[in-house]
């Protein structure tokens, strides 16, 4: 059993005076799974406010169903691909759920509350006095900087310094102080030394490590999980599987939605990707690439490793290729000629980098384990194309036109070619090896105890921490009852 939670009545009635100042209602886990629930008030609200608006009834907006409107949507189903056979080559179905209709355009907004919201709600954290921290490979520095200005909070953010102009361009936009660092999306480390050189430094701000934040991972076990459970429910056929959950890695919190799905389908595949250029999982290597939004060099602490099967890594040559072989007019061209039906072109923008990272690895594990028609695999779709306009003007520029001849070479190549090499299936000893891997940044590195090493390799420490979350909703509900508005 976990300890009672302690709460900070003063900070918690200076936060409350906050909100209630700003008009901020907070959703709970359960109104995120199932956003109809959420106040009718707040839903009439919704109707005249934009997707990535600063106004706190955007909070509710924090789940996979949004209706996919820029303006005034409301809530629905949720939203995905299913890739055709004629995309994929292979006879496996294989579905994508869509990150670009959260706000931001990323479904990081989640796993920041997750990290946030608990300590809000607490006064752990006192968005009166201190600044939120958020240390990032990409997407989650902006959720938490969004988060924070929906909650009244100052937000910090960090990440490498080769990141994505529209990153930097957006933080800046929003108000949010911003740090880069030396590197690329593997450099993590750096990224650290930052968070420890601010600890030392600058006593009103808090971190919030997504690599180490069970918050990340509560968060996308309960609203991830549950909705690409009730995805599957929806499109199964007589006799289909849920054959295998894939995705890449970077904080380990998107993975932890194949924990959950595991208790609900025993025999699922959870399967993990990471860049060839850097085999951490892989191999225990290191190296740079430009997969960006996953973080290398190291498995995360709030990595539950006991629980991946599979490792696959894949090229980021591959997925910058494809990443035009999907945008440009010649590609989207030649998918056409190949029997791709025009819904799937007409919301292949809705796919980032890292998303079609996890759909090679899908391929690569479908073609691993035979699977047929009868088997679905689940992948996330993390952002879309939004965030890397200048990474297509990048590659134009650095290799020419996509002319109809480049289409071909690239499908061929980066498409038909997938083969089920460059994965690794995980035996109890490779997963034991990973885990005590995590050693050598956490204890070593990050002065985390070796006990609570030894506590990740045990099952139930994983059932306890995710099974906060109905606590944590109970916290968030008296906190609105402090607050008055509801």
């Amino acid at each position: 059993m976990t300890a009672p939670i302690a709460l900070d009545e003063k900070v918690l009635d200076r936060t409350a005076t906050l909100c209630r100042d700003r008009g901020i209602v907070i959703p709970t886990f359960a109104q995120m799974k199932d956003p109809s629930t959420a106040p009718a008030f707040i839903r009439e609200r919704l109707a005249k406010v934009g997707l990535w608006d600063i106004d706190p009834a955007n909070l509710f907006r924090i789940t996979w169903k949004n209706e996919p409107v820029a303006t005034g949507g409301g809530f629905g189903a949720g939203n995905w691909i299913e890739f055709p056979s004629e995309l994929t080559g292979v006879s496996a179905r294989i579905v994508g759920i869509s990150g670009k209709w959260f706000p931001t355009g990323a479904h990081k907004v989640g796993a920041a509350f997750g990290c946030l919201v608990p300590r809000l709600v607490t006064g752990a954290f006192d968005p009166t006095t201190q600044k939120a921290v958020w240390p990032s490979t990409g997407n989650y520095c902006r959720g938490g900087a969004f988060d924070c200005a929906l909650l009244a909070c100052q937000a910090v953010g960090i990440l490498p310094e080769e990141m994505s102009a529209e990153r930097f361009e957006w933080l800046h936009e929003i108000g949010a102080e911003v740090i880069a660092t030396p590197g690329c999306e593997s450099n993590v480390k750096e990224i650290y030394d930052k968070c420890w050189e601010i600890r030392r430094t600058r006593p009103d701000c808090v971190i919030f490590n997504q690599f180490e934040e069970f918050g990340n991972a509560i968060w996308h076990y309960h609203v991830t999980g549950s909705f690409i459970e009730e995805t599957f429910r929806r499109i199964a056929r007589p006799g289909d599987r849920l054959a295998a959950y894939v995705s890449a890695t970077g904080s380990a919190g998107t993975i932890a939605a194949g924990d959950f799905l595991r208790t609900v389908h025993p025999h699922v595949r959870i399967v993990a990707a990471e860049a060839q250029q850097c085999p951490t999982l892989y191999r225990f290597g290191f190296g740079g690439h430009r997969i960006e939004g996953i973080g290398d060099k190291h498995v995360p602490w709030i990595h539950n490793v006991r629980n991946t099967d599979m490792v696959a890594a894949i090229d980021d040559e591959q997925c910058m290729a494809l990443m035009r072989l999907f945008n440009e007019p010649e590609g989207l061209r030649l998918l056409e000629q190949r029997g791709v039906p025009a819904d799937v072109r007409g919301r292949l923008d809705w796919i980032g980098i890292s998303c079609i990272c996890n759909m090679v690895a899908a391929i690569k594990a479908a073609k691993y384990y035979d699977l047929d028609g009868r088997d679905v695999l689940f992948i996330p779709l993390t952002d879309s194309m939004e965030l890397y306009g200048s990474r297509l003007r990048e590659q134009a520029e650095q290799h020419g036109p996509f002319t109809r001849e480049a289409a071909v070479a690239t499908a061929a190549r980066h498409l038909d070619a997938i083969a089920d090499d460059h994965v690794r299936e995980l035996s109890y000893q490779d997963r034991k090896a990973l885990h005590n891997f995590k050693y050598f940044t956490w204890v070593e590195q990050q002065q985390r105890d070796i006990e609570d090493l030894r506590r990740l390799w045990d099952p139930d420490f994983w059932t306890e921490t995710f099974a906060q979350v109905d606590e944590w909703d109970r916290l968030i509900a008296a906190f609105n009852a402090r607050v008055g508005i509801v």
